[in-house]
């Protein structure tokens, strides 16, 4: 997130491999860093997205992003064309008002309205490029990204919208129609790209949803033998093996002990940008972190998640990675034992920051009308 309130994050979908250009300058993470540099909205940051990539070229393979300001949220999905094709072909759809969207490593955008311009920006070549390259030959209408470059299969059904599914359930009735397609029996009967909401979701309920393992449904990670005694959520890699010749798999969930970071970007129009922008950051296991609200107009990072506090192999108790490591990994030996006292010391702190943030925004207003000039940057208050 940039001081403007604009953020983005993403899933990487491989799609096409023929169409990775290791000859490009601009790989997917820096295509996010250099535009948050640049960007003060969600759709000035895809304009930029693009002239990067047509200047530069487009390193990585298939990449989904969420872009959100304080007023729009998008979601990109974009590829190279491979070397010797500098540049890369992309669609983009903005999720309309009380609607929630979500990608997870499987390209999600199919068809899209060609001429709605407020609502839908694409690649003036994303058809024609696909039509070239043999991957499409219908009405342009017709066309669809995600068929075009990056196809579904059972993987992407299983492992990856499966994902998305489970967090529409949580928000958005009717979902029960898509357990065939979830479970890869019917690739056919693809999830609606977005969902309208059932209610209004608080921050709170999007940190719950990133804690997501299939909670009450067929799939429930706590039921199946890979729970051992202790209805542990943790499935050790690889994600699938062979026994007697028989391929088996674990599901893939939103949390999941792989998990190095995980984030809740919040963006408020009502307020002054520097304290409008709320990145809720935590480390390690999303079931087990805490999210930490970082504003966008602070200074300086919190002391236990800065850079160069502690290093991937060398243990600190200084450092929020390594706090939440050991957490984690002492719950993993007895988990419905231990994970209770875990998420009730998680919920008090979260709590806690939601009820200091909003003293904060009543203060930062009157502060705000009062000096505006100096409302600027903010020091981190926790």
């Amino acid at each position: 997130m940039n001081e403007y309130q604009v953020s983005i994050g993403e899933t990487t979908f491989e799609g096409r491999t023929e169409l990775i250009d290791t000859t490009a300058l601009i790989d997917y993470g820096s295509l996010m860093y250099i535009t948050l540099q640049r960007a003060t909205t969600a759709r000035e940051a895809i304009r930029i997205m693009d002239e990067l990539v047509s200047t530069y070229g487009y390193y990585s393979s298939g990449e989904s992003f969420s872009i959100a300001d304080k007023k729009e949220a998008w979601i990109m999905e974009i590829i190279g064309k491979g070397p010797g094709n500098k540049g890369a072909v992309w669609v983009a759809r903005r999720i309309p008002d009380g609607c929630i969207s979500g990608h997870a490593n499987q390209s999600r955008i199919t068809t899209f309205p060609l001429n709605d311009p407020d609502n839908c920006l694409y690649a003036k070549d994303v058809i024609l490029f696909a039509r070239e390259r043999g991957y499409f030959n219908g009405p342009d209408e017709k066309f669809s990204f995600s068929d075009a470059y990056s196809l579904i299969n059972f993987d992407g059904a299983r492992w990856c919208d499966a994902r998305i599914w489970s967090g529409f359930r949580k928000v958005a009735g009717g979902m029960d129609q898509y357990f065939d397609y979830v479970k890869g029996e019917n690739l056919d009967h693809r999830l609606p790209l977005w969902v309208k909401v059932d209610r209004k979701l608080t921050v709170q309920d999007v940190m719950g949803l990133m804690r997501d393992y299939f909670q009450g449904t067929e799939l429930d990670m706590t039921k199946d033998f890979g729970a051992e005694p202790y209805g542990n959520i943790v499935r050790w890699r690889p994600l699938t093996w062979i026994i007697d010749g028989r391929e088996y798999f674990n599901e893939r969930a939103i949390s999941t002990q792989q998990t190095g970071f995980s984030f809740v970007a919040q963006s408020r129009a009502w307020l002054p940008d520097p304290v409008g922008g709320i990145l809720w950051f935590g480390v390690d296991d999303t079931y087990s972190t805490v999210y930490t609200p970082m504003y966008c107009g602070i200074t300086a990072v919190p002391s236990g998640y800065a850079a160069g506090n502690g290093a991937m192999m060398e243990f600190s108790d200084k450092a929020a990675f390594w706090v939440f490591n050991q957490v984690s990994n002492f719950a993993y030996t007895r988990y419905n034992s231990m994970i209770p006292y875990i998420q009730a010391e998680q919920s008090r702190l979260e709590n806690k920051y939601v009820t200091e943030i909003k003293k904060i925004d009543d203060e930062s207003l009157v502060w705000a009308r009062r000096e505006p000039k100096r409302f600027k940057k903010i020091v981190y208050p926790f």
